[in-house]
Formats: C-alpha cells, structure tokens, sequence
C-alpha cells in the first residue's frame, strides 16, 4: 500500500497534460508538413524577428524565400506560423539586416544550434559538414591500421 501511494504522487497530472499537449502538436505538425512534402529534421525550435529592426515593409526578402511559407505579411510587420517553421536558414541567408532573424533549433540528439547571420549560419554548416565527413571516413576506417 506504501508503493501505491508513492507512485501516486510521483505523477503530476499536469505534466501528463503538457506532454501529451506536446505530442499532439508534433503529430498535426508533422501531418502540416507532410502535405507540403518537407521533411522535419529538428526535435524543436524557434524563430525571432526582432520587430524593431526588421525592414520588412520594405523588403519582404524572408517571406519570399520560405519554403513553407511559415512567414507572412501580417499588420504591417512579418508574421511566423510556428507549426510550419522547420529552421531551414532560409529567412536567415536572404534577410538584409544583420541579427533580425534568431533561429534556435534543437536536434534529435539534444544539440541545440543558434544563428542570426549569415555568418554564424554559415559556420554552422561547415561545422555540420565536417563532423559528416570524420564520421565517414571513421567508417571506412574504422582501425588507424588500415590506412
């Protein structure tokens, strides 16, 4: 009976809620997604766009190159529909202000990757690349003895 009640309070009806909030929200994003034929790489993320120094009124540069189109013009400022961002960089290469647009992504694995310019974005990728590379040729060669 001691058991009982301390599984009992082990469970946090609100908890419960929030993840099955969550997994609801990643299956209807998933079935969003799947209807435009993207892929869905990152566990989570979010999007910024700094309102104060977006020039979207004239430019709407982000919005054009979205391949969801996640972003939208929307009371005179750039709008996000969260369910549809996948954090592809997208918006991030073709805006023309620098640090307007903050991607936080968090992959499978628990690694979370920040960018707002083309700069950081662009280490990023080369980073990424790098770590696919070593990963293949650990691969092949998996002892030092068969080079």
């Amino acid at each position: 009976m001691m058991s009982d009640e301390k599984d009992a309070k082990d469970i946090d009806i609100f908890q419960l809620l929030n993840m099955a909030s969550k997994r609801k929200q990643r299956q209807e994003r998933r079935a969003l997604l799947s209807d435009l034929e993207v892929q869905d790489l990152f566990a989570d993320g979010t999007t910024l766009i700094n309102k104060q120094t977006c020039l979207g009124v004239e430019c709407k540069l982000c919005i054009d190159v979205c391949p969801t189109y996640a972003l939208y013009w929307a009371k005179g400022e750039v709008g996000i529909e969260r369910q549809l961002c996948v954090y592809c960089m997208a918006c991030v290469f073709s805006c023309i202000v620098e640090d307007c647009i903050t991607i936080t992504r968090t992959r499978e694995t628990g690694e979370e990757e920040v960018f707002s310019n083309i700069k950081r974005a662009c280490a990023l990728l080369r980073e990424i690349a790098s770590n696919k590379r070593i990963e293949r040729i650990q691969s092949i060669y998996s002892q030092e003895l068969s080079y």
